[in-house]
């Protein structure tokens, strides 16, 4: 019982599964305490006070316990509740600040990427700085232009030879041939060590190879010269005075040449470097020029003027660097600083309406329409007048200029604009035919006829032009770009050369002047008509025979329309240039060959006398006329000529040739081998234009026939 109680109490905090484990344990302790000895027993009462006493502070300490657990949760609880809360204002202001920082980054990338640009570039400056100070250095235990000053060098003005050449001259050239040849070895030692750097240049992009060290030091006095007297507030440095510069250039070129091909030359040939003294000088001095213009072009494009001026030198510079110093194809001239997009649009543009002032000049000046060559016969042979002869002489100055251009698409856009001053020039010329096409005979008229065919002769020959064919290659690959769709036609006619640049202008000048000659046709056979009517209405089936007469002479009724031909013929000939009138007499002859067959010859019957009298007017007087300007003038008079020889056939032979001409008609379609053929019969009379049926009809016109009939 005493053993049992405190057990019992213990075991009330013991779960079910404990009970085993808590039997053995009670076992132990009091077989540890009491063991097997009955004496030990007087221990139990002992062991049971002790073991009372810890049952009842535990249930003190259980009780304390469970009365403390709230206050500590609920403490926990607000602690953690006002932690969350602390977290959550942290958090959002973590937020806020990140997005302000965020903000910010982005705002300051620009400018760390321009500070970054900056510091790249200052990087880089220092470098070459200290890469200069390093030359610097270089050029102060140099010896080489204190010998070239020996030499006179720089030749500022022209050498003569009044300079004394230096006292221990041969002393001087071989230190002087010692220095080049150093430098041109340093020179390729740095040349290789640059190659394994160098970035591969792009696609079609030329390098113009360095230029050679010793040359580079002998233009540093020309260099500071040049930037002494053409930079800053300098009076030289003007913008309206490119030619102080070039010139200045050229001047020194032209100094200089004699030197580098008798001392550096001779120095660079033995040290094996292949490259030309004088045109590396020339070279180096170029880049003066090129600097100085591509710095000074964009400030005059808004002056027409100064610009103008400055590229009438910058081609006369090229040319006379091409000619004169013999300055290479291959390396790149002042040129391309005008075919910079903005400067060759300004060029364009200003070309353009420099020449429409001109051609409104021309055309309104007095003496537009006459020649100045007009008194002098074998030069006039193509009797241009005045503004014909200036208007392709600004097409051939445009041409010079823009000939030099390295670039093919450049000379295609000036080809355009040469093309659209011939158009509109070509339109002028029909606006004033079409003034002056009351009065076809006069002499303006006939100059503006002749001012379409001279431009049109002129633009043939371009056509041949050796520099035009080339253009025409390069327009049937690039031309469409710059000259419109070209068509798969043209296209094709161009690349064979068949056809050329000009051909769509020349089909309009060849419409303006086909018909302006026809309206010079029609005025001069309206008088030759009107002066012909007499003629055509005279008594031709009443005239007295051949036999009647003691000598035959013109009818008296022809006078008027030979007379009018006459002066017409010789009018004209003294106003249309020689290939026009060629044109003119020849269709004058066409017209007058069916105005007399259709309007006389068929229009009247003819007796033997009147029909004499027609052969006699027209072969001793018609056709002579024409034949001053060829030799067999009946060729263009077939119809008529032909007409007079039907007329005037023995009656025998012309009965013969009816009845032959009946019997063909009617046995039409049935082949007779025996009989000859109409056309062989008329070709042995010398019959070759006329059909059988006009002989057929001529030969009813015969009186005599008309009798015997």
């Amino acid at each position: 019982m005493l053993i049992g109680g405190p057990s019992f109490c213990h075991s009330t905090f013991q779960s079910p599964s404990e009970d085993g484990n808590f039997t053995d344990d009670v076992v132990a302790l009091v077989q540890k305490e009491i063991g097997g000895d009955l004496k030990s027993l007087k221990k139990v009462s002992g062991l049971l006070e002790q073991l009372t006493l810890e049952n009842k502070q535990l249930e003190e300490q259980v009780l304390t316990v469970s009365s403390s657990v709230p206050l500590r949760v609920s403490a926990a609880l607000s602690t953690a509740e006002e932690s969350r809360v602390k977290l959550e204002s942290l958090l959002e202001k973590e937020r806020l600040l990140s997005n302000t920082l965020q903000q910010h980054l982005q705002g300051a990338q620009v400018w760390a990427d321009s500070i970054g640009q900056v510091l790249a570039q200052l990087d880089t400056l220092e470098r070459h700085m200290k890469y200069l100070q390093c030359l610097a250095r270089i050029e102060e235990l140099s010896d080489f232009e204190e010998v070239l000053t020996q030499f006179h060098w720089p030749f500022i003005s022209p050498p003569t030879q009044t300079l004394s050449p230096p006292a221990n001259v041969q002393e001087f050239n071989s230190q002087l041939e010692l220095l080049v040849s150093q430098l041109l070895s340093l020179q390729t030692s740095d040349d290789l060590i640059s190659e394994k750097r160098e970035t591969p240049s792009r696609p079609g992009q030329s390098q113009t190879p360095p230029l050679s060290l010793p040359i580079q030091i002998m233009l540093l006095p020309l260099s500071k010269r040049f930037r002494y007297h053409f930079t800053g507030n300098r009076q030289t440095n003007n913008l309206s005075k490119p030619e102080w510069f070039l010139t200045q250039v050229l001047i020194w070129m032209g100094n200089s040449s004699n030197f580098m091909d008798e001392k550096i030359q001779p120095i660079l040939d033995r040290a094996g470097a292949k490259v030309n003294a004088r045109v590396e000088l020339c070279r180096g001095l170029l880049t003066l020029a090129q600097e100085k213009l591509a710095q000074d072009t964009p400030r005059l494009l808004y002056d027409d003027a100064l610009f103008c001026h400055l590229v009438d030198e910058v081609l006369q510079f090229e040319k006379e660097l091409r000619s004169t110093h013999s300055y290479p194809r291959a390396y790149p001239g002042v040129l391309h600083i005008l075919l910079e997009e903005t400067v060759f649009q300004k060029w364009l543009s200003v070309e353009r309406k420099m020449a429409v002032e001109k051609v409104d000049a021309m055309l309104s000046a007095e003496g537009a329409w006459s020649s100045q060559y007009k008194d002098i016969t074998d030069v006039d042979e193509l009797k241009a007048p005045d503004c014909a002869e200036t208007f392709m002489t600004l097409l051939l100055v445009i041409t010079e200029r823009y000939r030099a251009l390295p670039c093919p698409r450049a000379q295609l856009s000036f080809l355009a604009l040469q093309k659209e001053l011939v158009d509109d020039f070509r339109i002028r010329l029909t606006q004033v035919m079409k003034e002056e096409s009351r009065q076809p005979l006069s002499p303006r008229y006939c100059a503006i006829l002749n001012a379409a065919n001279y431009i049109s002769t002129v633009l043939s020959d371009w056509g041949d032009n050796v520099f035009f064919l080339q253009l025409q290659q390069a327009a049937v690959s690039v031309g469409e770009e710059i000259l419109g769709p070209l068509g798969a036609t043209e296209t094709g006619r161009l690349a064979s050369l068949e056809g050329s640049l000009f051909e769509a202008l020349l089909a309009l000048l060849e419409r303006l002047r086909g018909d302006m000659l026809g309206r010079l046709l029609d005025a001069v056979m309206r008088d030759v008509k009107e002066k012909a009517q007499p003629y055509c209405k005279d008594r031709w089936i009443s005239l007295p025979s051949q036999s009647d007469q003691a000598t035959m002479s013109l009818s008296s009724s022809a006078c008027p329309m030979m007379l009018c031909l006459r002066d017409h013929l010789l009018q004209l000939q003294q106003m249309l240039c020689l290939p026009l009138f060629q044109m003119f007499w020849q269709g004058l002859a066409e017209r007058l060959n069916s105005f007399i067959y259709e309007d006389l010859i068929l229009y009247n019957h003819f007796n033997e006398g009147g029909a004499a009298q027609l052969q006699y007017d027209m072969t001793r007087n018609l056709f002579p006329l024409f034949g001053h300007y060829c030799k067999r003038p009946e060729n263009f008079f077939k119809h008529v000529k032909e007409a007079c020889l039907i007329l005037t056939l023995k009656v025998g032979p012309a009965l013969l040739l009816c009845d032959m001409l009946k019997q063909s008609e009617e046995e039409e379609g049935i082949l007779n081998h025996q009989q000859p053929s109409p056309e062989s019969a008329l070709n042995e009379l010398g019959v070759y234009k006329l059909a059988p049926s006009d002989v057929q009809i001529l030969l009813n016109l015969r009186s005599a026939w008309l009798n015997q009939s």
